[in-house]
């Protein structure tokens, strides 16, 4: 294991662990990166020590002991974190165990105290990556296409507001871990959500963003090893981008489900998926997260489009839709409508979005709504009106890719060749 390995399982752990300690996020992660940057330049040379987790708590502890004592504040803080815990010598490779269960409740502390209500959604996203995750800046900034000065200032504003409202990071009750827990798994969806289908980048697809939403299920399912909704959204995220390798041609252009190459999904990732998926069947607790996660898993396990079963897809989203009443989802609800009762049943389903107003969302401005209206208008022989379906999905893409992509499928709709 490598430095970079030790400082993706050790970061979210040792920032906090130093929160706990300090009560202030900026210094816990000052100390921390101040840790890592020693480490960085130690263990090359002294080798990895053997318990390379506590030799970075020790070491941040100290980090934190000299920024304080420079900042000359939070002088009540001194005598916890000057006792035996951080009598660290230059030689030393260990440091008292951090309790597990302590760590684990740290960890889960950190992630429920950035995705606080209280913050923008934005923001929440941004905290996450920067402080659970250690996505240095300017990555964040990369990932969201904004300039580092924008990230930057948008992580300083939410840590102040964290300081200014006395947001807690402390371990969440049975009660506060039930109400919040959604909202951080909504914040990792959103981040998968942005890397699956990029609609801020010229590139479709951002692994680098599926791989750190990936990374903080895992994590936020080792911490919370019981909720069921928390292990289908792991399931989910892993069904779903087992298919990654398979869903852009070489040119960058989108590869619609019917024509990708099965060969190329990810089966070890797909079983991991489906493992995730069946822990989280055995609590007996259905949710949404669970029911996406189980098409998905139709999808992924299906030996080819044509022997997909849609009538089981289309029964999941009857049921998911019940539950969670989004134009979203009645939008791929009638995309399994259309494959079991055909392009009529399809379109009516889709303008019925339109006439609705129990639904939360609007599909109006969003591209693949006109793109399913166009693939079942072009089967119904209504080509112009696919046309024109195919116009409306062009305008209302922000993504370059994709918008070449539509402007080939319009241009062969034209030539009578869809």
């Amino acid at each position: 294991m490598g430095v970079a390995d030790v400082f993706r399982a050790e970061w979210p752990l040792l920032v906090a662990t130093l929160m706990r300690d300090v009560g202030d996020l900026t210094i816990a992660e000052d100390a921390a990166q101040d840790a890592f940057l020693e480490a960085s330049t130690r263990w090359p040379t002294d080798g990895i020590p053997d318990r390379p987790g506590a030799w970075l708590v020790t070491t941040g502890r100290r980090k934190a002991i000299d920024q304080i004592r420079r900042l000359k504040r939070f002088e009540d803080r001194l005598p916890v974190l000057a006792g035996d815990r951080t009598t660290v010598h230059s030689d030393d490779t260990g440091s008292p165990d951090v309790d597990g269960s302590q760590a684990l409740d740290d960890q889960l502390a950190l992630l429920l105290g950035c995705c606080h209500p209280a913050l923008a959604p934005e923001a929440q996203v941004a905290l996450t990556l920067r402080i659970v995750a250690g996505l240095s800046t300017p990555q964040i900034a990369r990932a969201f296409l904004v300039s580092e000065e924008t990230m930057t200032r948008r992580i300083t504003r939410a840590k102040s507001k964290i300081r200014a409202a006395r947001i807690p990071f402390e371990p969440p009750t049975l009660d506060t871990l039930t109400e919040r827990i959604g909202a951080v798994c909504e914040v990792i969806s959103s981040v998968f959500t942005e890397g699956h289908a990029s609609a801020t980048d010229t590139a479709l697809i951002r692994g680098d963003l599926c791989e750190e939403a990936i990374w903080l299920a895992q994590l936020l399912s080792r911490l919370a090893p019981n909720d069921p909704e928390v292990a289908g959204l792991h399931a989910l995220l892993l069904l779903t981008d087992a298919r990654r390798s398979s869903r852009l041609d070489r040119h960058g252009s989108p590869i619609l489900l019917a024509d990708q190459d099965r060969s190329l999904w990810d089966q070890p990732m797909i079983a991991r998926g489906l493992a995730e998926l069946a822990r989280a069947h055995s609590f007996g607790r259905g949710g949404a997260f669970q029911f996406q996660a189980a098409i998905a898993a139709l999808h992924a396990t299906a030996p080819s489009f044509e022997a997909t079963d849609w009538r089981a897809v289309l029964r999941l989203y009857d049921v998911l839709l019940q539950r969670q009443p989004s134009a979203l989802i009645a939008l791929n609800r009638a995309i399994a409508v259309d494959h079991v009762r055909g392009p009529g049943a399809a379109l009516a389903a889709l303008d019925a979005i339109e006439q609705a107003d129990d639904l939360t969302g609007d599909v109006s401005g969003y591209v693949y709504f006109h793109t399913a209206r166009s693939s079942v208008l072009a089967r119904l022989d209504r080509l112009d009106e696919a046309e024109e379906a195919l116009d409306v999905a062009i305008g209302c893409s922000t993504n370059e890719s994709e918008r070449s992509f539509l402007r080939r499928r319009r241009d062969e709709l034209a030539d009578g060749g869809i």
